[in-house]
């Protein structure tokens, strides 16, 4: 039986903890859907955040990545386990607010594995933009 892993993010300033995320997520399975955040719901839970890339880039970006087969936008990720067809949810360690919380006992109550994988010592979006930043 096929079994289809699912992740959600953001993934404005990819870097090589996401392409880890997406491979480690992919070898729990056969199949990687990965949805992206739709820009309009950042801007509207975190106003102060400053996107790089548009959500169409962050789409192309990640289906650009040879472990995704499938990606996705999404506006609230305790409503995108509901409409997506999965059998593996995979998060990381610091996905832990309400909407995740929410996400991830929906996934227990319909029979849904839930796998935390870590993170990728050394690498952040927040420290590439802080790098960024202070080379400007």
């Amino acid at each position: 039986m096929m079994k289809t892993v699912f992740t959600v993010g953001v993934f404005d300033l990819l870097h090589v903890g996401h392409i880890l995320l997406f491979k480690h997520a992919k070898e729990l399975g056969d199949r990687l859907v990965v949805a992206v955040q739709n820009d309009d719901v950042i801007l509207k839970y975190k106003p102060e955040a400053e996107m790089v890339n548009t959500t169409e880039e962050r789409l192309f970006m990640v289906k650009s990545i040879r472990y995704v087969d499938q990606v996705v936008t999404y506006d609230d990720v305790d409503e995108i386990v509901k409409k997506i067809d999965f059998d593996i949810f995979a998060v990381g360690p610091d996905q832990c607010h309400e909407g995740f919380q929410k996400a991830i006992r929906w996934c227990e109550e319909h029979g849904k594995e839930v796998v935390t994988i870590p993170r990728t010592e050394g690498i952040s979006s927040s420290m590439l933009r802080r790098f960024v930043a202070i080379e400007q």
